[in-house]
């Protein structure tokens, strides 16, 4: 993965990966605010997904009319997954002692309209935030979508020990075996209505929330625990939430991935929240981490 960069201000810390330009770990005075792992990030663990988060169907969309044919890189499901980014080798644009900001071009098979993509993290007393832009490089209108893929967790509290609240007000229906979207997103109802904070023990997730609805000008949604807590929130423009409950991950068992996009699965053929970008044009957008008490 090449060497790891660190940030840090007082008794905040990041690692950020070059490949990948992904999110390590994050402490604060040595309490862990997301999963952390050793070699190869697991589960998708911090990923940037850039130019679409999540999966589109069958590895296909349309651009103008004209059919778009992009590497199948979730064979057994035939999709493609999780964007363009996730295993580039990010060139570091400037690196200091309490941010770090990272770029690369998004190209590839199936994507016509070159984008240029950066990533700034930076920690201070109120935690990690994470800026994510996107240029339009190239000569034509495209959509995109980004996300980002962080287990966040409450402090020192077990997974099971930790109560769950989501800023989402509707929840999208997936095909059990594609995990693609099979119908419109209707409203959150019992088990899937996080408005109001549940236990995630015995919860099991591998869910799209949307309808994420700010306050105070940004999306929330908060893990806390009798170890601590951590809010994730994010700008407006993330108006989804993935949230998936893995039993194994390395180091730890039971986790949970809180993850804001933009854009639902299959954006890019339903067209669902997809931003535009003229050429030349350019967009931004902010998410972070907050320790909470």
């Amino acid at each position: 993965m090449g060497d790891v960069l660190e940030i840090a201000r007082g008794a905040a810390r990041a690692v950020i990966a070059p490949t990948g330009a992904g999110l390590k770990s994050f402490e604060v005075a040595g309490v862990p605010y997301v999963e952390t792992y050793h070699d190869a990030p697991p589960m998708g663990s911090g990923a940037v997904l850039v130019p679409w988060p999540n999966r589109t169907a069958g590895a296909r969309w349309a651009l103008a009319g004209r059919e778009q044919r992009l590497d199948v890189t979730e064979p057994a499901r035939g999709n493609a997954i999780h964007g363009l980014v996730r295993r580039t080798t990010w060139d570091v644009v400037e690196h200091a002692a309490a941010h770090v900001t990272l770029a690369t071009p998004v190209t590839g098979a199936g994507w016509p309209v070159e984008l240029r993509t950066t990533i700034t993290y930076a920690v201070d007393d109120e935690g990690l935030t994470v800026t994510h832009g996107v240029h339009n490089v190239g000569a034509e209108r495209t959509p995109f979508g980004v996300g980002t893929h962080p287990y966040p967790r409450a402090g020192h509290s077990a997974t099971d020990e930790t109560a769950l609240s989501l800023a989402a007000t509707t929840e999208l229906p997936l095909d059990p075996v594609t995990m693609v979207p099979s119908g419109p997103a209707a409203p959150v109802a019992g088990e899937r209505d996080f408005r109001v904070a549940r236990l995630l023990a015995g919860v099991r997730l591998d869910t799209p929330f949307g309808g994420c609805e700010p306050v105070d000008g940004l999306v929330r949604h908060v893990l806390r625990g009798p170890g601590g807590g951590v809010e994730v929130w994010a700008d407006p423009d993330f108006r989804w939430v993935q949230v998936y409950t893995p039993d194994d991950f390395p180091g730890r068992g039971r986790a949970v991935a809180v993850e804001p996009m933009t854009c639902p699965p299959d954006a890019l053929n339903s067209g669902v929240d997809l931003l535009w970008l003229e050429p030349g044009d350019a967009w931004s957008g902010r998410w972070g981490l907050r320790p909470l008490d």
